[in-house]
């Protein structure tokens, strides 16, 4: 049974960073298809905020590009969100999800295994 368990989250001031952790278990190539984070703002739909397939390549939405990094570590089966100038409207809780079935074509994409998520609370 594939598991995932963020880790990382908490409360910083604006222009703070934090680094969110994804570790799976469960199934030893989780890293090898498509894996995202995503969030969820209270009473918004939930949306994805970066991927990374297969290959390694990136995807952003617009709002996090340049100041958020998503990256993975194959032979641990961990997925990561580095984030860094964070801005209050960054408040949410973060979740990450994978998709071992696919290996490309990440982003807003849909995914069947998620986290529990991680609460992120940026202060001004």
């Amino acid at each position: 049974q594939v598991r995932l368990v963020e880790s990382g989250g908490g409360s910083v001031q604006a222009g703070g960073s934090l680094r969110l952790s994804c570790q799976a278990s469960g199934y030893q190539y989780a890293a090898a298809g498509c894996m995202g984070w995503f969030r969820q703002v209270p009473g918004k739909e939930r949306e994805q905020i970066a991927a990374i397939d297969s290959e390694g390549s990136l995807s952003y939405e617009d709002s996090v590009r340049g100041r958020f990094t998503i990256s993975k570590d194959k032979a641990k089966n961990a997925l990561y969100l580095q984030m860094v100038s964070l801005k209050p409207e960054d408040t949410a809780m973060y979740y990450c999800a994978i998709e071992p079935d696919r290996r490309f074509g990440c982003y807003k994409s849909e995914y069947n295994y998620w986290g529990q998520g991680t609460k992120v609370t940026v202060s001004s």
